[in-house]
């Protein structure tokens, strides 16, 4: 089966640093075929005949090994990936006018009800839920007023990882090669 491990919050500011030829190795290294990464922000993309669980299993054990803390590992499935990516409207981008992002959500803070729950204004956002995942847009005049960082102090935060919208559709057209 395909899948895709979303690592979060490393290679960010004093965050640990993983050096994505490091990391493909590491994967290569506990069994995992077919390994590509995508980008510094811990994105792979690979092939095992292991449940996702395991995978994820492995993979944060030897990411402790490696560099001396937990790093949490989200896995996907490629279809997964896929079904998000066919989430996002078309016209959503990163451009001078708009901002688009993906949550992708750990199981357990995955619940639509979560977009109800999250301290942004709602007016100045638009929000999808699909696939475990939350899809955001917000029209760069009113990223201020929307309160979207104000994400980062929810309980939920520290069990969701990032990526804009052309990392979301990437990896998603990585997933169909």
């Amino acid at each position: 089966m395909k899948y895709v491990a979303l690592l979060r919050g490393i290679n960010v500011g004093k965050s640990v640093q993983v050096p994505m030829k490091r990391l493909k190795s590491i994967l290569e290294e506990i069994g995992l075929i077919n390994v590509t990464t995508y980008l510094n922000s811990g994105n792979a993309i690979f092939e095992s005949t292991l449940a996702s669980n395991d995978v994820k299993d492995l993979i944060e054990e030897k990411l402790s090994d490696e560099f001396g803390q937990k790093i949490p590992v989200l896995i996907k499935t490629a279809s997964e990936i896929i079904k998000i990516k066919d989430s996002i409207p078309a016209e959503w981008k990163n451009d001078a006018t708009q901002q688009t992002y993906i949550a992708y959500l750990f199981s357990d803070a995955a619940n639509p009800d979560l977009i109800d729950d999250l301290p942004v204004k709602k007016q100045y956002v638009e929000m999808i839920y699909a696939c475990e995942a939350i899809i955001w847009n917000i029209k760069r005049e009113n990223y201020n007023k929307s309160q979207i960082t104000k994400i980062m102090n929810h309980p939920s935060y520290s069990r969701m990882t990032t990526r804009n919208v052309n990392t979301a559709r990437m990896l998603a057209a990585l997933c169909m090669e």
